[in-house]
């Protein structure tokens, strides 16, 4: 048991990669809460997870939100140990594109979810964090290649990669590493979103293809990497990025 005892707040915690490292951290002994908007996946979310866990529903990109959130899981449990920033996407109105299209308020909205939070998100979790904590950011692939309408999110994580080695510089008088997990294609609700229902099966196999491991990633692939770091095992990895992404950024095939 990895974490036994442990308390992580997990942000986005209520579907997708972010619930797949919540079960792998209860599988580990961990306890605490997972922040989302969606009362409806929440609710999915805890009745697997169990009393060990509560939801916290708040935006992320909400300044109140984020005291709220942080307050609640402190009173509750009354530490943090573990802070997994894991909360972005597609903003909810924004449409990406290229640099030829793409509007202001769609850059403002995007850029608001997937790298403004996760600073703020940060600062407003350190009062409640231990000293010691592991805070764990998710970066992405993305920001080491570049793909068709995709310049927005790759740049927004390539942020989230160089606030893990800043933070990381800020906090060593608390000694709180911060690190980040870059996922490759993981196989979330998002790609039903993204594909029609009746390509979703030949876009998979298209994309397994390219990929050296043959497959696509699953959230336990992220949540195992995640325990990881946040576990002792890790002490003393700090600022460092871990790409889960079965082979596809650094083997051609």
């Amino acid at each position: 048991m990895e974490l036994q005892d442990k308390v992580a707040v997990i942000t986005g915690g209520n579907s997708g990669i972010g619930f797949g490292i919540a079960k792998a951290f209860k599988n580990e002994g961990a306890l605490g809460a997972i922040v989302g908007r969606n009362s409806e996946t929440m609710k999915e979310a805890l009745d697997t997870l169990g009393s060990v866990f509560t939801g916290i529903t708040g935006d992320v990109t909400e300044a109140d939100d984020l005291e709220m959130i942080f307050q609640k899981a402190f009173e509750r449990f009354g530490k943090i140990d573990v802070l997994v920033v894991n909360a972005g996407g597609m903003a909810q109105g924004a449409k990406m594109g290229p640099v030829t299209s793409t509007s202001e308020d769609s850059y403002d909205k995007f850029m608001d979810l997937n790298l403004k939070s996760v600073y703020f998100t940060v600062q407003k979790a350190l009062p409640f964090l231990k000293d010691g904590a592991s805070v764990i950011l998710i970066g992405s692939v993305a920001a080491h290649q570049a793909s068709s309408d995709m310049s927005l999110y790759a740049a927004a994580k390539s942020g989230v990669i160089s606030f893990a080695r800043g933070f990381s510089l800020d906090l060593l008088e608390r000694k709180i590493r911060v690190n980040v997990i870059s996922p490759g294609i993981i196989d979330t609700p998002v790609i039903n979103k993204m594909v029609p229902a009746e390509h979703i099966s030949s876009v998979k196999e298209l994309w397994s293809s390219n990929i050296p491991m043959g497959r696509i990633g699953q959230t336990e692939d992220i949540g195992n990497v995640a325990v990881f770091l946040a576990s002792v095992k890790s002490a003393y990895m700090l600022g460092t990025e871990i790409i889960v992404d079965g082979g596809i950024s650094s083997i051609s095939k």
